[in-house]
């Protein structure tokens, strides 16, 4: 069977994207940004919680206090890249649940009264939604570099408050020359995939 999805728009999202190291110098605008959310804020999440955060790093400052706190082998594609994003877990996205999922409020209260509840719901939705985010950066014809490599406790301390989590940070932009490695393996269906 075959996939409604053209092939063109496959390699883009998928056989052909790559995670870039590198980038032009071509800016990556608010506008671009804003699509990119209009898109992907419609990927599924668990009663609809949403707890995602992007911080747009853009100032010069800014990205002088991030790259401080990125492994050295980040460094420097955070310090060149167009635009870098943190993304964070809101681990008070229940407040927002009466309002996300009317079809049942009372999730707030009974399934995320608890913080570690909370916390661990909203690191599953919002990695969720950053692969969202990720594919949606490549919709937009951008290159993303997501990493993890990264001191959380530090970026937490200088960017967010104790409600946000920090997952990744992405570098955003036109891939530039020598961008990404070659294509790794990838496991076979049979590898993956169990019929019981």
């Amino acid at each position: 069977m075959s996939l409604v999805l053209d092939a063109t728009a496959q390699d883009l999202l998928f056989r052909e994207a790559r995670t870039a190291n590198t980038f032009t110098d071509e800016p990556v605008t608010d506008e671009q940004v804003q699509a990119i959310y209009d898109l992907v804020k419609y990927g599924p999440t668990a009663f609809n919680q949403t707890p995602l955060r992007i911080t747009l790093v853009r100032s010069a400052e800014a990205r002088e206090r991030l790259v401080q706190h990125m492994a050295e082998g980040n460094q420097p594609k955070t310090a060149i890249a167009p635009l870098v994003a943190i993304l964070s877990a809101d681990n008070e996205f229940h407040q927002e649940l009466p309002t996300l999922f009317p079809a049942f409020p009372q999730a707030k209260d009974l399934f995320f009264s608890e913080r570690p509840a909370r916390e661990g719901a909203a690191a599953l939705n919002a990695a969720l939604q950053a692969a969202y985010f990720i594919i949606g950066i490549r919709a937009a014809g951008l290159a993303a570099g997501p990493m993890t490599g990264v001191d959380f406790e530090g970026v937490r301390k200088e960017f967010l408050d104790d409600d946000h989590t920090p997952l990744m940070v992405v570098n955003i932009g036109k891939p530039g020359e020598g961008a990404s490695y070659p294509r790794s393996p990838r496991l076979a269906y049979d590898e993956v995939v169990t019929t019981v």
